[in-house]
């Protein structure tokens, strides 16, 4: 069975819609949550080495 020149061309469409769901919808928010909690621990190992409990 060959494919005609319509279904060739719906793979690459398809193939990029579903990769601009997968960035869209899964890959970009993991990213942003990882780098904000990995921003927030870096900040707070840094206050329980460097400058201590606040001062009251």
């Amino acid at each position: 069975m060959q494919l005609t020149d319509v279904q060739e061309n719906d793979r690459p469409k398809r193939f990029e819609f579903l990769l601009f769901l997968f960035l869209t919808f899964i890959l970009i928010p993991a990213l942003t949550i990882g780098i904000v909690g990995a921003y927030g621990f870096a900040i707070w190992i840094f206050q329980i080495l460097y400058t201590g409990p606040p001062a009251g």
